[in-house]
């Protein structure tokens, strides 16, 4: 994997100027965002542009290298506090492009956040089109471009320039093992000052042929399963205790496994 410092990466962002961006010497760069109308602060993360290789999808047991454009990233899953924000408040304030995508998601059937805990820890159970319509509220509100990740850029900004993260370094940033998610940041970072990419909760992504993926483990994994290149597909069983029929486009009944964290691709220079 090659990168590069991130020269000149600056993103405006909501009311006023919200600059993201790495120095020359590679150190990353966190500015706090709030979101308009809201108490909810994001830290967001610059990632330098540079490529990575991965598993080539369309031929079996070859890589292929993707080049990767400069980003930022949220510093840790998105959390009860924002999403709340979004499912509570999505019609206040932001006008809605998509009035499907962007409404506000469906009461949940059972307890909301399994008991694991609310305010600071990373919103559960979210489906995919949930946590994209949260990208579509949030892009709303700010008025820049918010979405999930490609499993590209989630893999090149978990492994911050590190090939293979080692059982101490999985240790100490990631929740893993265990009966509960934990409150966002309770880790370590990685190099590049990213809370949480591995374990706590599996994160939404879009693989390489586009379609939803949940990417780097859970609290429910063990450690050696916990890996930058760990990849999981919804099943039915995510939501074999749904009641409804259909089932909810909102809620996993049984994902408390799977959250997700925004990206911002960078305005355009002007």
């Amino acid at each position: 994997m090659k990168t590069k410092c991130l020269m000149g990466f600056v993103v405006a962002m909501a009311l006023s100027a919200f600059g993201v961006y790495a120095d020359s010497a590679g150190a990353c760069k966190v500015s706090t965002l709030e979101i308009p109308g809201t108490l909810v602060k994001i830290d967001m993360i610059s990632i330098p542009a540079g490529e990575i290789t991965m598993p080539d999808p369309d031929k079996e047991g070859a890589t292929k290298k993707i080049k990767v454009g400069a980003f930022a990233i949220a510093g840790t899953e998105t959390t009860w506090d924002a999403y709340d924000a979004y499912r509570l408040g999505a019609h206040e304030g932001a006008k809605l492009v998509d009035k499907d995508a962007t409404s506000a998601p469906s009461n949940p059937y059972g307890a909301i956040d399994r008991g694991f805990g609310h305010k600071g820890y990373p919103a559960i159970n979210v489906t995919y089109h949930g946590a994209v319509s949260y990208c579509k509220w949030l892009s709303e509100k700010t008025g820049r471009k918010f979405r999930l990740p490609t499993e590209a850029e989630w893999e090149y900004a978990c492994r911050a320039s590190v090939a293979e993260p080692t059982a101490d370094q999985i240790k100490a940033t990631a929740v893993t093992f265990a009966e509960k998610t934990s409150a966002v940041a309770s880790k370590q970072p990685n190099a590049w000052g990213v809370y949480d990419m591995l374990g706590n909760v599996a994160e939404w992504c879009v693989d390489l042929k586009g379609k939803p993926v949940v990417c780097g483990g859970s609290f429910m994994d063990l450690p050696a399963k916990v890996k930058p290149s760990t990849r999981k597909y919804q099943t039915d069983a995510w939501q074999a205790n749904d009641p409804q029929d259909p089932k909810s486009k909102w809620w996993l009944s049984d994902g408390e496994f799977v959250g997700f964290r925004v990206i911002c691709e960078p305005a355009t220079a002007k």
